[in-house]
């Protein structure tokens, strides 16, 4: 008589649960572990220039950026153009902060956690008010509204003058003169930005942030509400019909980045003693898309790598003078066509096989299939 009893399935070798962590989330920390670890080593050894140094806060800024906005273009599935908006909004509010706690909070590390919490929590609410509406759109509408709100920031803070004095905080859109301080401190000035900035922000800051924005894209991905958010993104009529809330799970998405901008704003803001408000235009906005791109759209490990490269690029061209720049563009064109031709893909997937911790998409969208080392979905 056939024994229809169904095989008990064995348990993973070491090796393949090995793997399926590597491919995991605890991949993607441990690069950003062992690359803190050799840059400071880097550092303690004086292996690194004083130029290459000063590139390690805004590398992590990018990091943060770009990852946070992949869970808006690549998780959701939107595009938006206006991140960079919500990177000003957390630096000046973050800036602001540090300033009024100048006196009350001597030590420079908790100052500078208070300012960015600051500034992710003015981002969140900057994010919730233009995504309310925003999220009801949809394609090239919702990236025209974006950009636009990255527009009106940069104009709204060219034109605004905050300071402080004995009797507290004064704002105003005309001039410092309208500010009605007496013996104050303007923090900041119209379109001089914010000046007299205490340089809080460091390396080792900027590695904890990446730490923490990772944690909270990744455990969002895979949870529950990151399901929904990709089921919206995957099939929107679809999700609806089961009774997913489309304009909920979309703005929740949205403003989790928006809150994550914000807090990478007020770490580079932290990093100058100046800043203005053209540092976070148009231009530096499609710049974290161009790291999203690269990446890999929905990639979060391709997201650091490219914003890591793309950023010191530059500054590894310097010596070829007025060239360097246009060797970045001749880069970047080759970085976007080569993976299109077809010997460059079958050599890339060779490549993905044989070395799969390259990219953390398939294992964040559907676990299953890093154990099974297939497609779950049948």
């Amino acid at each position: 008589m056939a024994n229809n009893a169904p095989a008990t399935a064995q348990a993973p070798t070491f090796g393949a649960r090995l793997s399926e962590a590597v491919r995991g989330a605890f991949g993607t920390y441990a690069l950003v572990v062992i690359a803190f670890l050799v840059i400071q080593g880097m550092i303690a050894t004086g292996s690194i220039t004083s130029a290459l140094q000063g590139q390690l806060v805004p590398i992590c800024v990018y990091i943060c950026a770009a990852v946070s906005l992949n869970l808006v273009v690549g998780i959701s599935g939107e595009l938006s153009l206006g991140h960079a908006g919500f990177m000003s909004v957390g630096a000046f509010t973050g800036v602001v902060m540090a300033s009024l706690l100048g006196d009350v909070i001597p030590n420079d590390a908790l100052r500078l956690l208070v300012s960015v919490a600051t500034g992710g929590c003015f981002g969140a609410l900057a994010g919730f008010v233009v995504g309310v509406p925003v999220m009801r759109l949809s394609g090239d509408y919702l990236a025209i509204v974006t950009l636009a709100f990255g527009e009106i920031i940069k104009n709204i803070v060219n034109n605004l003058y905050v300071g402080r004095d004995a009797a507290g905080l004064h704002v105003s859109l005309t001039s410092v003169a309208d500010l009605g301080m007496d013996h104050g401190v303007v923090i900041i000035n119209g379109p001089q930005g914010a000046v007299g900035i205490d340089k809080l922000s460091t390396f080792v800051a900027g590695f904890i942030l990446v730490l923490v924005t990772l944690f909270v894209v990744l455990n969002l991905v895979r949870s529950r509400s990151g399901r929904a958010i990709m089921a919206v993104r995957d099939n929107r009529i679809a999700a609806e019909s089961v009774g997913i809330n489309v304009t909920k799970y979309r703005l929740m998405a949205f403003v989790v980045a928006a809150a994550l901008a914000g807090m990478a704003g007020t770490l580079y803001a932290m990093n100058f003693s100046s800043v203005v408000a053209g540092r976070f235009d148009y231009n530096t906005s499609i710049l974290i898309l161009v790291y999203v791109v690269l990446g890999g759209i929905g990639n979060v490990r391709g997201s650091i790598v490219a914003a890591a490269i793309l950023t010191i690029l530059p500054e590894f061209l310097r010596f070829m003078a007025d060239y360097r720049m246009l060797i970045y563009a001749v880069v970047l064109i080759c970085v976007m066509v080569l993976p299109n031709i077809g010997a460059v893909q079958r050599f890339m997937d060779a490549v993905k096989r044989k070395v799969p911790w390259l990219s953390d998409k398939e294992a964040l969208e559907d676990p299953d299939m890093v154990s099974t080392g297939g497609d779950s979905r049948g």
